[in-house]
């Protein structure tokens, strides 16, 4: 999976893996901006030009994903960093899932306020699923909060299939249409499941004032940057994270460790490799 996504600049990708006799590792680069969350709770709420930019590197993220044949499940903004210019990347491929066209997944995974009904049905599911995650964060990043909250999980999963969204009357009317396309019940009529995928998110008129080829190559230039000291800087993630303990994880059993033969990853060289 690593080396299928490895060149693009919107995912943060491992430098290397390897493995001992009794541990995985992998290694990540450090986005010192923090998580989007971070700055969601601090700032309240985005205006629509701050989250299309996030919004369109997000989906510029996901698409290449799909493109590569991967899913990546778990879409939240906690697993959305920002670098120190402002821009977003996704991580956190720890439920990702290489799925082909015909194929489908029945695995219950994911964060429940960002599941699509059909997982939360069983009813299986694809890329399509990615698609309803991203329409819950446009909405989280431009009301507050997700559309479908509840602190028991059973009825909030019966809301999340049940219950429409309520759209502020606030938000643009084009906001309002892509926020219908996005977070439609039926992942066979939700904006990205038609053959385009992506590219049919890309070319709504929400998204009518992005360039795309510039998004993609970090030409455009967010107006919000996060304040960060330097390349070490941890001022921009809570405390709940940099106070964690660095403990080393228990090592898996004999068995377990059969699963993760020819885990070890390099990326190549470029500047190695043979003319």
């Amino acid at each position: 999976m690593l080396d299928e996504i490895k060149s693009q600049v919107i995912l943060i990708l491992g430098n290397c893996v390897w493995q001992t006799k009794s541990k995985l590792y992998l290694i990540l680069d450090f986005i010192n901006g923090g998580h989007l969350f971070y700055h969601l709770y601090r700032q309240g709420i985005f205006s629509e030009d701050q989250a299309r930019v996030y919004t369109a590197e997000i989906v510029a993220a996901v698409s290449h994903l799909h493109n590569s044949g991967i899913v990546h499940r778990d879409l939240k903004p906690e697993n959305i960093l920002m670098d120190a210019d402002g821009h977003v990347m996704l991580t956190d491929f720890g439920l990702a899932k290489e799925i082909d066209e015909s194929s489908r997944s029945n695995s219950m995974c994911g964060t429940t306020e960002y599941m699509a009904p059909e997982i939360l049905l069983s009813k299986g599911h694809n890329k399509d699923a990615d698609w309803w995650s991203v329409g819950i964060l446009l909405y989280e990043m431009l009301t507050g909060q997700p559309p479908f909250t509840h602190s028991n999980r059973k009825k909030l999963q019966e809301r999340i299939i049940n219950e429409r969204v309520k759209l502020l009357p606030r938000l643009s009317s084009d906001a309002h249409s892509l926020l219908k396309g996005l977070l439609q019940k039926d992942p066979l009529k939700r904006l990205g499941s038609g053959p385009r995928g992506g590219d049919e998110i890309k070319s709504h008129k929400w998204f009518r004032s992005v360039n795309w080829k510039k998004l993609e190559t970090r030409e455009l230039q967010p107006k919000f940057k996060p304040d960060v000291s330097g390349k070490d800087c941890t001022a921009n993630f809570d405390k709940c994270w940099t106070a964690m303990p660095l403990d080393d994880s228990p090592a898996p059993t004999p068995t377990a460790g059969e699963h993760f033969l020819g885990y070890t990853y390099v990326p190549p060289n470029p500047w190695l490799s043979s003319s």
